[in-house]
């Protein structure tokens, strides 16, 4: 896994490289999100608010909240509404219901119509403020419903009795009359001063009388997600996860990048490290076909992930680095001899870099270039050829296929004398007189031996 820290030059990286292919990818997304906005029909949400006078704690407005979407009520609206084509299931789950500021329980209902929308949700307010006031009336219990009444009845009885008492006593003005009239008009005060007490103390006269304010207000959108919502969403989706597996992509790559590493893998030192003026369509595979094509279109024959080249000198100074190459070369032998310069398949920045290195090299040391398949790596057996030079670019391959080019040489007897690591450069717009007089072609003679075919 790469431990490199993903940057912001990284996410800039894959929007300028793969923007085909992102912008695809979320055409994509968009589409599945409208065909995700057909499977499933538009929805229009209205609410009808019923306010609750009086009084009202927080925990009595929530029971309110669970009254008003109760399977009593909720049953009650459907039949009343008469929709055969939706249950009383079905219509639980399509009415919802909050508590506001002001003691306000605003009640929604979902349907598919903007007119079905509102009918459901007045209809399960007025239910809901119908069953509310039969419970705080009590009429679902006959004994708790004549029990104030009948005090009531009572109190009223004796107010009645005390007044012809009142009458019937003494009309004149000795003490004892005076005394019981004024006891009976004590107690007629005590009876209508607790039953105002009685009256103020029940519930049902607080908290009876719950208002529906006025009918749902028809919807004019659609509710949340609309068509847009999911088509949009589906855009922005598959565009995030698109860069997201990039990214993902990235950081599990386990090509090796950096000399050391390479060294490890191979078991051998670094002898230089040469440039190669990039060409357009040069890291482009060979290969045509539809396929191929449609990777072109898409802009992923490419990789995304290789640093932008470096401005390189003149073509001197390039020659400078592959002299000196061959340079190291001559030193690490103790006579002069021919050596096979291993080139990975498909590394065409490699390739053109032996080429390069055989041009520069072609009297001392004698080299010869060949071709490797990755998959199964396979060197000529020694022949004149006394070692083997690696040749190879960075961030192209794995500790493992490194590995197995280092297995093949030994299998073949050849010495891995060094490797070196070409790297593509972008050439000035000016090239130097000093051309070299030989081009690098005769180093590709010997490409048939890339797939491990017989000698």
């Amino acid at each position: 896994m790469s431990e490199d820290t993903i940057r912001l030059v990284t996410i800039g990286r894959i929007l300028r490289r793969r923007w085909r292919l992102l912008a695809v990818l979320a055409v994509v997304g968009a589409l599945v999100g409208y065909g995700t906005s057909v499977v499933f029909p538009p929805r229009y949400t209205t609410s009808a608010s019923v306010l609750l006078p009086g009084q009202w704690e927080e925990r009595e407005l929530l029971t309110q909240v669970d009254i008003a979407t109760s399977s009593t009520v909720v049953d009650r609206a459907a039949a009343e509404l008469g929709w055969t084509d939706v249950s009383s299931t079905e219509l639980r789950d399509r009415v919802t219901a909050k508590a506001t500021d002001g003691n306000i329980i605003k009640i929604s209902g979902t349907s598919d119509t903007p007119e079905r929308a509102q009918r459901l949700s007045d209809q399960v307010a007025k239910e809901f403020v119908g069953f509310a006031a039969r419970i705080a009336g009590g009429t679902t219990d006959s004994a708790a419903a004549t029990g104030p009444e009948a005090l009531r009845q009572q109190v009223r009885e004796t107010n009645r009795r005390i007044t012809e008492l009142a009458k019937a006593a003494d009309p004149g003005q000795t003490v004892e009359s005076v005394q019981a009239r004024t006891a009976l008009e004590e107690l007629r005060t005590s009876l209508e001063e607790a039953m105002t007490k009685l009256d103020q103390a029940d519930p049902a006269n607080d908290k009876a009388g719950m208002v529906v304010m006025g009918p749902a207000a028809r919807p004019t959108g659609e509710a949340a997600p609309t068509r847009m919502q999911l088509t949009v969403a589906g855009a922005l989706l598959f565009f995030l996860f698109a860069v997201i597996g990039h990214l993902v992509a990235a950081r599990m790559n386990r090509r090796l990048r950096t000399e050391p590493e390479i060294a490890a893998a191979l078991g051998s030192a670094l002898l230089g490290t040469v440039d190669v003026p990039e060409e357009p369509g040069s890291h482009r595979p060979e290969s045509g076909g539809p396929r191929a094509w449609i990777r072109r279109l898409l802009g992923i024959d490419t990789r995304w992930d290789v640093p932008t080249p470096q401005r390189s000198g003149d073509e001197a100074g390039r020659r400078i680095r592959y002299r000196r190459v061959c340079a190291r070369l001559r030193d690490r032998m103790s006579a002069p001899r021919r050596l096979l310069v291993v080139v990975p398949d498909g590394d065409e920045i490699a390739r053109r870099a032996a080429g390069q290195l055989v041009a520069e090299g072609k009297s001392d040391p004698l080299l010869r270039v060949v071709e490797v398949s990755m998959d199964r790596p396979v060197v000529p057996d020694r022949d004149t050829e006394s070692g083997a030079l690696v040749l190879l670019s960075a961030g192209s391959w794995t500790a493992e296929e490194l590995a197995g080019i280092a297995e093949a040489c030994a299998d073949g007897r050849h010495e891995v004398v060094g490797f070196v690591v070409a790297g593509p450069v972008r050439a000035r717009p000016t090239r130097s007189a000093g051309r070299p007089p030989d081009e690098p072609t005769p180093a590709l003679a010997v490409r048939g031996h890339a797939t491990g075919g017989s000698l």
